[in-house]
């Protein structure tokens, strides 16, 4: 009887062991799926419709917003509206654990045409429209931030108020807040988002 129970035990063991194996096997492609980069060759088409898109090119290459992986993030993009001020905040995680961010505000938005991005503050204030872009590993690595000597516009082609969709275009240059890097040139960029 002591054999029997020790052959099952034995027996069980093996089951389990060639099961985690199996298992091992499944999951290990998806673990690699999930830590690939999927590389970004273009931008978003600039479009007038909410299909909520934002992208840009930082210091060359294309940047849009991105979960970690085939799994998409929460809150990769939005569009606030705060009175007449709005903010829209893009993310990106795909190089997790490093994520990159952008944020535009613009003040006193009162319908399509250009606004400059040149606050005039040290950091991001509501009192002027600003151009912002942070690199972080859970704590921010860099932060670039417009200024009246690192500037930039953005303008607004399309606003609807009944449907809530703003779109446009951006472009800008940004000093390193820390002094630490030198400036990021942010070119080509475009949005098309529902507030």
């Amino acid at each position: 009887m002591f054999r029997y129970i020790k052959r099952t035990k034995i027996t069980l063991y093996s089951i389990e062991i060639c099961l985690m194996k199996k298992l091992l096997i499944i999951c290990l492609p998806l673990l690699l799926l999930m830590s690939c980069k999927k590389e970004v060759s273009e931008l978003p088409p600039a479009t007038q419709t909410g299909a909520n898109t934002f992208g840009a090119k930082v210091n060359g290459n294309f940047w849009v917003p991105q979960g970690f992986g085939p799994v998409p993030a929460g809150n990769l993009l939005e569009a606030i509206r705060l009175g007449p001020n709005f903010y829209i905040r893009a993310r990106n995680f795909a190089s997790s654990p490093n994520e990159t961010e952008f944020e535009i505000f613009i003040k006193d938005l009162t319908g399509p045409g250009t606004y400059p991005l040149n606050t005039t503050m040290a950091s991001r204030s509501t009192a002027a429209s600003y151009g912002f872009y942070l690199k972080r590993n859970l704590t921010p690595i860099s932060e670039w931030l417009t200024s009246a000597t690192n500037s930039g516009s953005v303008t607004v082609t399309f606003m609807d108020t009944t449907n809530n969709i703003l779109s446009g275009t951006f472009q800008f240059t940004a000093a390193d807040v820390y002094g630490t890097g030198g400036p990021i040139t942010v070119s080509e960029g475009r949005f098309d988002v529902r507030y």
